[in-house]
């Protein structure tokens, strides 16, 4: 499968409801099934305390985790099917498993990305100077929380519909930086609720307005991953754990400068956004979004 090849089925063609407003739909079922799920830990004291009642922290973590798959997976799988017939949660099932890819790209989603949230740190004032020791349980860890958040943090629940499905089509509609701009935008939005759940930074608008811009830069750059690998839903589930478990399980614990207790999202910030500017300028904006052949004139 080719990049040019994914949400281009003939399928497309279907004349349903939601096949006639895929993008529309897509996320309307994406945000709803989410926050369904996520608001008894909104409401509940652990969040906004507007009802008595308190959840465990697993309780928590469990609802926050199953948001996930009752948002974008279940809105891949509802609109692959509605706009591509029956084989497409086939077709889309394949690509959690497509790994035959270059491994330049499986170093750099689990090298470079979080090399890049390093670099993000120490290029901050007085970050640098707070670095603490690496210590063999910090790196004996890693693995096991990175298997962990690759199940339960996100990646395998929301990858399928932001660049299962979404991304492709976004793409083709928009073109390759816009249309990854778009789903930036629209995956940071779709997270604001978590801002209300009392186990994420507080809704500050510095806060919230970071984490809009973090997540567009990380999208642009997914983006020209996911166009080179063929749209390998491993590869972004993958680059989707590294990133998150070494912001949360390296970076926070290495640094703890004053600067990071209020604004935990600026390694990222930087280090995502120095990468998304050197693949604009390198592939000229493009992404290395395929271009269409020409049309034969006769």
């Amino acid at each position: 499968m080719t990049t040019a090849d994914v949400g281009t089925w003939p399928g497309e063609a279907r004349k349903g409801v939601l096949a006639r407003h895929p993008l529309v739909a897509f996320f309307a079922i994406a945000a709803a099934g989410a926050w369904v799920v996520e608001l008894p830990v909104i409401l509940s004291r652990t969040g906004t305390g507007l009802l008595p009642y308190t959840l465990p922290p697993v309780a928590a973590a469990l609802l926050i985790a199953a948001a996930t798959f009752t948002g974008p997976t279940v809105a891949a799988f509802v609109m692959v099917r509605a706009v591509e017939g029956p084989e497409g949660p086939r077709r889309l099932l394949r690509r959690y498993v497509q790994w035959r890819v270059k491994l330049r790209w499986y170093l750099f989603v689990l090298l470079v990305i979080p090399a890049s949230e390093v670099v993000g740190a120490v290029a901050l004032p007085g970050v640098a100077a707070s670095a603490q020791p690496v210590t063999s349980a910090l790196v004996l860890g890693y693995p096991l929380a990175l298997v962990t958040t690759f199940f339960l943090g996100g990646p395998l629940g929301e990858e399928p519909g932001w660049r299962g499905f979404a991304l492709s089509r976004l793409q083709e509609r928009f073109g390759p930086l816009a249309g990854n701009t778009v789903l930036g935008v629209l995956w940071a939005l779709w997270h604001f609720p978590l801002f209300w759940t009392g186990v994420w930074n507080s809704p500050t608008l510095a806060n919230m307005v970071t984490f809009v811009v973090m997540i567009t830069l990380l999208t642009i750059v997914m983006g020209w991953v996911f166009n080179n690998v063929g749209g390998s839903l491993l590869i972004t589930m993958l680059m989707h754990a590294s990133f998150n478990t070494f912001a949360n399980k390296v970076v926070a614990p290495l640094f703890p400068a004053p600067l990071l207790d209020d604004y935990g999202l600026l390694p990222e910030l930087v280090g995502f956004g120095l990468v998304a500017v050197i693949v604009v300028v390198a592939t000229r904006g493009r992404l290395s979004y395929p271009v269409p052949p020409p049309v034969a004139r006769g």
